[in-house]
């Protein structure tokens, strides 16, 4: 089967295994639509990501806690949809890699990176909100702006660790029969041997998987579960203090939402190959070819999450709609204002020419 490696690969698909029984080559229209798709998310993340981040900068004295997570998520985000470019010249050629290793290396260990830190964020934001609603009096000792940077920290200083395996294992590899550099994973540091190798790479699948979705997400569905309860006994009254803290729960619960939604296609893909290496699914052609085709728009869809989430807070959050207007308003006055002066001071000119 022809490898279709990718950033977050642990494994690769043996050629030389009934190579002449099944057809295990890429769907062709892959090459084109999959490098259309990471531009435009590249294009859609990159703008809306960066007006985040700059809102979030500009409202110092008016931030929530909610905010600096945010702005924590966007900074993944836009970390992430940078090396897009990158993953689409290499699915444009193939899955031919032409940027070298240090490329390799850095860009598959920063997608993997904002993995991490984007499902952090989320797991610590619906904490957040848990605190504040289910034990509004008692957690204002926790909810101090110290214990914040210090989850912050944690989140990336976790995320970075969780992400290392790419920069041991990820290289590249020059494939003779088909005159191609592949980006992908290499175990030879650890291991030579086929059914060594085949543990490895189902284990730090499995277990990405594990840490970067479906404990962060059990941890988040708990958290929402307090959450509707105490709701659903305390906030009849609809006070304004409550209807804040609802329109605010109904954002961060839309972002958990949207991110599942994206997320778990590709999860889902990676772990049913991973056991497959243990045949705990059946190897069949069919079932493998699935796989194979699945596995680039289950990514592709994963990716799409890193330009929603701006959208998302302009749709939904009034607060940050309301600061990202100010801010356009705020541009144009200061291209009003030097315009005037520019115009005067033309004026000027003018006048004293006239009268010299």
């Amino acid at each position: 089967m022809e490898p279709t490696a990718g950033p977050y690969d642990y494994y690769e698909y043996d050629e030389a295994e009934n190579s002449t029984m099944c057809d295990y080559s890429e769907w062709m229209p892959s090459y084109s639509v999959i490098p259309v798709l990471y531009m435009l998310i590249f294009i859609l993340g990159l703008s809306g990501n960066g007006v985040v981040i700059f809102t979030v900068w500009r409202a110092q004295g008016k931030r929530r806690a909610a905010d600096v997570y945010i702005g924590n998520l966007a900074l993944a985000d836009l970390t992430f949809v940078v090396t897009l470019p990158l993953w689409a010249v290499y699915t444009a050629m193939g899955y031919h890699w032409p940027f070298g290793v240090a490329l390799c290396k850095i860009s598959s260990y920063v997608v993997l990176l904002n993995m991490y830190a984007s499902v952090f964020c989320l797991t610590c934001m619906s904490f957040d909100r848990y605190l504040a609603i289910v034990h509004s009096l008692s957690s204002t000792q926790l909810r101090t702006r110290g214990h914040m940077q210090a989850c912050l920290a944690a989140i990336w200083l976790l995320s970075g660790v969780l992400a290392a395996p790419t920069l041991l294992f990820r290289t590249t590899k020059y494939d003779a029969n088909t005159n191609r550099t592949i980006c992908g994973m290499d175990f030879s540091l650890v291991t030579t041997r086929k059914d060594q190798e085949n543990l490895w790479v189902t284990g730090l699948s499995i277990s990405s998987s594990a840490l970067g979705f479906l404990i962060p997400f059990l941890a988040m569905m708990v958290c929402y579960v307090f959450i509707g309860c105490t709701v659903t006994r305390h906030f009849n009254t609809l006070r304004k203090e409550d209807q804040r803290k609802r329109r605010l729960l109904k954002i961060i619960t839309t972002l958990v939402v949207v991110f599942a939604a994206c997320w778990m296609p590709f999860h889902l893909v990676k772990t049913a190959d991973a056991l497959s290496y243990l045949e705990f699914f059946p190897s069949t052609c069919s079932f493998l070819r699935f796989l194979l085709v699945a596995h680039p728009y289950a990514t592709c869809l994963a990716y799409v999450n890193s330009c929603l989430n701006p959208f998302l807070y302009a749709f939904f959050d009034l607060r940050f709609r309301s600061q990202c207007l100010c801010l356009l308003n705020l541009k144009k006055s200061l291209h009003a204002s030097t315009a005037n002066s520019l115009s005067s001071q033309k004026t000027e000119a003018q006048s004293l020419a006239t009268k010299v």
